[in-house]
């Protein structure tokens, strides 16, 4: 079952509404969010992590320790470097959403992520046309 295809069943009143607005609040870093989307194709030791994201390794330290408290982040050690992976698929979706929906906001015109192969904008599900 594709993501597309599940639907939110969770009441406004949900025990859950609390703790994802915590997940939002420890979202709410862009370093973060680069961390995130650098471990999106696997694993990765601070050192490396830290070179992509532009910070030193300190910084993405403090931010793993977060990420990890926050349980986003799963931490191996091998040796004396620690290599770090997401948990599971949802922060890096709901990363993946957020940086869609900022390009809503960049782009005037069709987002790239609703471009077809053709470079034409996707047809939306439910749509009559």
């Amino acid at each position: 079952m594709s993501e597309d295809s599940k639907k939110c069943t969770f009441d406004p009143q949900s025990q859950y509404v609390d703790l994802a607005a915590e997940v939002f609040t420890l979202l709410s870093d862009a370093t973060r969010i680069r961390i995130i989307l650098a471990l999106r194709d696997g694993e990765l030791a601070v050192g490396e992590l830290a070179e992509r994201v532009g910070k030193s390794p300190t910084v993405v330290s403090q931010h793993l320790a977060k990420l990890r408290w926050g349980r986003v982040v799963a931490a191996r050690q091998s040796g004396t470097r620690v290599f770090y992976s997401l948990i599971d698929e949802h922060a890096r979706q709901l990363v993946t959403h957020a940086v869609f929906q900022a390009e809503h906001v960049v782009d005037g015109s069709v987002p790239e992520h609703h471009l077809g192969a053709q470079g034409l904008p996707e047809r939306a599900e439910g749509s009559g046309s």
